[in-house]
């Protein structure tokens, strides 16, 4: 009776500090398109579905959201359905391989974040509906930062900028992280290279950007990974399959899964005293005058 009784106890801790698990908030930007930011936000999502962690990835780019075409599927509803038809996000979740959820971004508004209030209350209370269903909610956001993108921002617990080591891609990436800063944005930044050379190219591209970023914004950074220059992900894009399912011993896959080491360690100390933030500071940000 007594171990019956043991056993009925640690049920229900484990239900109640699953309960208590708080989902972390991740958005992945660029300062500008062609650096491969879907593809990787994509691939790291499977990635940590792999380590069985629970993923909703967002495609943020309304207009030209293109994480289903990623994927090799369609959709029957996307964000714009949310919003002009007042759907439940669990009508427009759609489950994509390795059971990773996604929201499709679908067309016909120009941009996500320039929404009525109506249409921000409906998705915040959606979102808050499903918040503690997941380990992570991955953010894919379009280009350009409106006013409505940096709250957004100001909202989510990290994020992931995503570069090139050209020198354009390195400025904008650059500017969007200023431009953050500049309207208060204090969520940690980490930053991944993409379509790197080699990783001498890379860790020197880190080096440089975090000096600067770190001199002039009084910003530390911290390096996620580097993604190198890999036939494999191009072959897997002209396929529409995530590269990570269809070679996941390619450099690039491989690079992925290191990134997921570094993730999961850290937001595992995450404690329940940050359970429904991101929620509220939604609100704070976009609801409250």
């Amino acid at each position: 009776m007594n171990d019956q009784a043991a056993v009925l106890r640690e049920k229900v801790l484990k239900k109640h500090q699953n309960s208590l698990r708080n989902c972390k908030t991740l958005a992945v930007l660029s300062g500008k398109g062609g650096v491969g930011k879907s593809n990787l936000s994509l691939n790291l999502s499977l990635a940590l579905t792999k380590q069985k962690q629970r993923v909703l990835l967002f495609d943020m780019d309304i207009g030209m959201g293109n994480i289903d075409i990623l994927i090799g599927q369609t959709t029957s509803y996307t964000m714009v359905d949310l919003l002009e038809k007042k759907l439940s996000i669990q009508q427009i979740i759609k489950k994509g391989p390795q059971n990773l959820a996604y929201v499709a971004g679908g067309t016909g508004i120009s941009s996500v974040f320039e929404w009525s209030p109506s249409d921000l209350a409906h998705l915040i209370q959606e979102l808050n509906s499903l918040i503690n269903q997941y380990d992570y909610m991955i953010f894919d956001m379009g280009a350009g930062m409106s006013e409505s993108v940096l709250k957004f921002l100001k909202a989510v617990d990290e994020m992931i900028v995503v570069t090139t080591s050209e020198p354009t891609s390195i400025t904008d990436a650059y500017a969007a992280i200023k431009l953050a800063a500049s309207y208060s944005v204090s969520a940690p930044v980490r930053l991944i290279i993409n379509k790197t050379l080699s990783d001498k190219e890379g860790n020197e591209t880190y080096e440089r950007f975090s000096r600067a970023v770190q001199q002039f914004l009084n910003i530390s950074i911290s390096l996620l990974g580097i993604v190198p220059n890999d036939q494999a992900v191009q072959k897997a894009v002209n396929r529409q399959m995530p590269f990570l399912l269809q070679n996941p011993a390619s450099k690039a896959s491989i690079s992925l899964i290191e990134m997921v080491s570094i993730l999961i360690p850290q937001d595992n100390r995450i404690t329940a005293k940050n359970e429904g933030m991101f929620i509220r500071r939604l609100k704070r940000f976009f609801l409250e005058r």
